[in-house]
């Protein structure tokens, strides 16, 4: 039965609806729309120029329009007046190819057709700042590991617990929250559960921080290396293939208790990691944390070669358990919808051709990694992923028209950071 916005606005109380869309570059653009207006915006969706957000389009283009899913629709906790729906990008009556939501909705499909769902479950870091963006807002968390940090963790309740409070209330089954390896850093944790449902719900997350610690006097950033010194910030992703009820990974009598269909989905993952990076890493400050030197901490907790391995957090690709595995790769400014769209398209790719993903490693590839001859390196810098990302016939044949209009937009933006003269150029060269 389809869902009625403006009777479930009469139910709840909800005087309007956020019609939310996220662009190429992951940011969330919406319209604030009036409860007594929603009926025709869930019909028609509500119109934007494309080409004023981060997507492939000129001034020329007809009206986007954002069709609101109601089975997104999520009562802010903090808010309870207003309503947050996820929104399918439209434009002459079709879908937007380059729309990520409708990415990631396109590769569900192909999976369905294959009798087969990805579920997700995404491990959110953030930092809490000052308001300036100048540093971590508490300063009394100095430790050189604060990581579990109780009373770094404890001077930010009140912040923790009003957004563990909101997901709770949503029926997210959030389990854990935790002070990270960085100062100031904190993760928090909620179930696992299919690839759209969980994209939505991390789209939402990242609003949702930002909002609440700005309640609170803070700011929340999802940067992946603001503090050169400290660990940056990433966004593991773990990941299973389900026929209904059945995990399609999990197989005790193989070893690691991982199936062929895990292998060859890893298979795929390894095949496809350079490319995938311009994806799971979109930013120039991306590299400065999967290619970071030891932070103050002792180590990154981030990956700089392809490999997979067991329990073993030095590692792109770690498997805890034979019934999933965690991608290490992502940073906090990845895209939640690309980046399950294009680990499904490299699975796939996997699947479909039976990749072999290579020797599992148990080595400490932070010490030992130079001792393994022939394995993968990932991208230095951004530049290096698009082209890889370029060069990817698997990710140009899945997500069609999306990868050029993503590289399009990424080489703009790569370009206008190369314009920019920093301080450190100016100290180590005018001399010269």
């Amino acid at each position: 039965m389809t869902i009625n916005l403006a009777e479930v606005a009469k139910e709840k109380s909800i005087k309007y609806f956020l019609i939310s869309y996220t662009d190429l570059f992951g940011s969330q653009r919406a319209k604030l729309v009036p409860a007594s207006a929603i009926t025709g915006m869930q019909k028609s969706g509500a119109g934007f120029a494309g080409f004023a957000t981060w997507l492939d389009m000129s001034p020329a283009d007809p009206d986007l329009f954002a069709r609101p899913d109601p089975e997104s629709l999520i009562q802010l906790p903090w808010k309870p007046d207003v309503g947050w729906l996820a929104a399918d990008l439209w434009m002459d009556g079709k879908p937007v190819e380059q729309g990520p939501r409708n990415a990631l909705k396109k590769q569900i499909a192909i999976a369905a057709e294959q009798g087969m769902q990805m579920k997700t479950g995404v491990e959110c870091e953030f930092f809490l700042i000052s308001p300036d963006g100048t540093g971590i807002a508490d300063t009394a968390d100095t430790q050189i590991k604060p990581c579990y940090d109780q009373q770094a963790l404890m001077r930010r309740y009140d912040v923790i617990t009003e957004i563990c409070d909101s997901m709770l209330q949503l029926g997210w089954q959030p389990y854990q929250n935790d002070h990270e390896d960085a100062n100031g850093q904190f993760e928090m944790n909620w179930n696992f559960d299919d690839a759209l449902v969980t994209a939505d719900r991390h789209v939402f997350f990242k609003y949702m921080a930002k909002a609440i610690a700005e309640k609170h006097g803070l700011r929340a950033t999802f940067m992946p290396k603001p503090f050169v010194h400290l660990t940056g910030t990433g966004c593991h992703m773990h990941v299973s293939m389900w026929k209904g009820r059945d995990n399609c990974f999990e197989d005790g009598n193989a070893p690691y208790g991982l199936s062929q269909t895990g292998l060859h989905f890893i298979g795929g993952i390894i095949n496809s990691a350079d490319a995938l990076a311009a994806i799971l890493n979109p930013t120039v400050n991306s590299y400065k944390r999967i290619n970071a030197p030891r932070t103050v901490s002792g180590a990154t907790w981030a990956p700089n070669s392809v490999t997979w391995t067991g329990n073993n957090r030095t590692h792109m690709v770690r498997v805890p358990d034979g019934d999933r595995f965690e991608l290490r790769l992502a940073d906090g400014a990845v895209n939640p919808y690309l980046m399950p769209a294009s680990v499904l398209a490299a699975g796939l790719d996997g699947l479909k051709n039976a990749r072999d993903p290579g020797p599992r490693l148990d080595i400490n590839m932070y010490t030992e990694g130079h001792t393994v001859v022939d394995v993968k390196k990932l991208p230095l810098n951004l530049l290096d992923a698009l082209r890889a990302l370029e060069n990817s016939t698997v990710l140009h044949d899945a997500m069609g028209s999306l990868v050029p209009s993503y590289l399009k937009l990424k080489h703009i933006e790569l370009n206008d950071f190369a314009r920019h003269l920093t301080q450190w150029e100016r100290d180590t060269t005018l001399d010269c």
